[in-house]
């Protein structure tokens, strides 16, 4: 299994950026995608989940309003779209993936994903 994130960059505070996940070699149908990010110094942190069997999504209440999660089965890609990006959300952005159903609250928790992507840099300059 791989997953490929994608889409980081610089930008500036107010801008936005799209993310992308896209996943190879998961056989089963079923799995959700976790986007997750890290800050220097700092623990890593939720940022929304999708569930691609029924499209059950979350974004992290903090950041609800900007930040949007959404999945293209055809592609195996899952996207982060996240609009009026400020400095706090400088940070390594990870997604990962879980084969099999669980409910939203159980894809919060790291330990619940069997793969990890190499992570895309987002920089927001002030």
């Amino acid at each position: 299994v791989q997953l490929q994130a994608s889409g980081g960059g610089l930008v500036q505070a107010g801008g936005s950026l799209r993310l992308s996940c896209a996943a190879s070699g998961i056989t089963k149908d079923d799995y959700a995608i976790g986007w997750f990010r890290q800050a220097p110094g700092k623990a890593r942190e939720g940022v929304a989940v999708i569930s691609r069997r029924d499209g059950s999504a979350d974004v992290k209440n903090s950041l609800e309003g900007r930040f949007t999660i959404s999945s293209d089965n055809a592609k195996n890609t899952v996207y982060l779209q996240m609009n009026n990006l400020n400095a706090e959300d400088t940070a390594l952005y990870f997604c990962a993936a879980a084969p099999g159903t669980y409910i939203l609250s159980a894809l919060w928790t790291t330990t619940t994903y069997h793969y990890w992507g190499q992570g895309t840099l987002v920089t927001v300059s002030s």
